[in-house]
């Protein structure tokens, strides 16, 4: 691998990084209406050998925060020396949310529905496009954290769009048992990410506005096994790192909804394999009658349940995935926990 010369700088926003160094830049947003200046806060770590560029993002869902903590571990860790390309870490990218607690920007609008964005646009699209032009437009690579929305609690998953081999490999190398081959959204980073070519995956898991280790520990193990599989990083020595030996893609998945308005109480929990027909939540009134049996549609894994137990008709309470062997699957989630 050659040694990148040193006119070679990447430059985002008005800073110039060169290779072998680390920066840190804040990108101009916009002021709020009291004037009071927000800015997207960049760090930029440059190895001295080239290499692959690849950006991890976090909060595009201001609330969902256990990927600001993912990417603080991630930069705790002494990787310079040995870094290979560019690593560009981007903690909290709706700063707007961020600050609110809330998944959303002032307007109300979902910022992963925004991109590819426009200089011009409102709030939500001005911010979609500085990130792809300082961002995405300059990485080979990319790793968007997220948690289940609000009240939501997610089984940790990887969402990518699979019909292309290298996303694939990669989202198989992150290293969790879970994989949702996910279409692309109009409007979502992962597809104006791909119509830049940038490889880029969705990593998912626990709850909004909640620190959780185990959540945390794996989204770090993962960004690092994909900067590893593509060269940023040399392959791990340590024996205390066992990547799992197999992962498994979903074939569907379909949320259960409340067949009454109530109260739930669940009878599994995330992660849980479950049978066609299995009984897995009972819905009833504030005094306990009339109770409604809520049975699984299909067989697979719980992968996510509201943590809110009042629920009117109709409202999501459980989503399962479903694979040709969710026994085996059911096992390797064990494994990794």
């Amino acid at each position: 691998m050659k040694t990148a010369p040193k006119k070679d700088f990447l430059k985002i926003g008005n800073t110039k990084i060169l290779p072998g160094e680390r920066k840190r830049v804040h990108l101009d947003v916009a002021a709020l209406f009291d004037f009071t200046e927000l800015t997207i806060p960049v760090e930029v770590i440059r190895g001295k050998l080239r290499g692959p560029t690849m950006f991890i993002s976090a909060a595009i869902h201001g609330d969902e925060i256990n990927g600001v903590e993912i990417i603080k571990q991630i930069l705790q860790k002494n990787i310079l020396s040995k870094l290979k390309g560019t690593l560009i870490v981007v903690p909290v990218v709706n700063i707007f949310g961020f600050n609110n607690k809330s998944r959303y920007l002032p307007d109300r609008r979902d910022l992963n529905r925004c991109f590819p964005g426009h200089a011009n646009g409102s709030l939500g699209s001005q911010l979609a496009h500085i990130f792809m032009k300082e961002i995405v437009s300059k990485c080979t690579h990319g790793i968007d954290l997220h948690t289940g929305a609000i009240h939501r609690v997610n089984l940790p998953q990887i969402r990518a769009c699979l019909d292309d081999a290298h996303t694939d490999e990669l989202a198989k190398c992150f290293g969790v048992p879970v994989i949702i081959d996910s279409k692309l959204r109009d409007g979502s980073l992962r597809e104006a990410a791909r119509k830049k070519k940038v490889t880029s995956l969705l990593f998912e898991g626990g709850q909004a506005l909640r620190f959780e280790a185990r959540v945390i520990k794996q989204g770090v193990r993962g960004c690092m096994a994909v900067m590893r599989k593509i060269g940023m990083l040399p392959p791990t020595k340590s024996r205390l790192h066992k990547p799992l030996t197999q992962v498994y893609v979903a074939k569907s998945s379909y949320w259960i909804r409340a067949p009454h308005s109530g109260s739930f109480r669940t009878v599994k929990i995330i992660g849980d394999q479950i049978q066609t027909g299995e009984l897995l939540a009972i819905v009833s009134d504030p005094f306990g009658n009339h109770p409604f049996e809520v049975n699984a549609e299909v067989g697979g894994i719980v992968i996510g349940i509201s943590a809110i137990p009042l629920v009117n008709k109709g409202d999501a309470m459980i989503h399962v995935a479903t694979f040709s062997n969710s026994k085996r699957v059911k096992h390797a989630i064990e494994q990794n926990n």
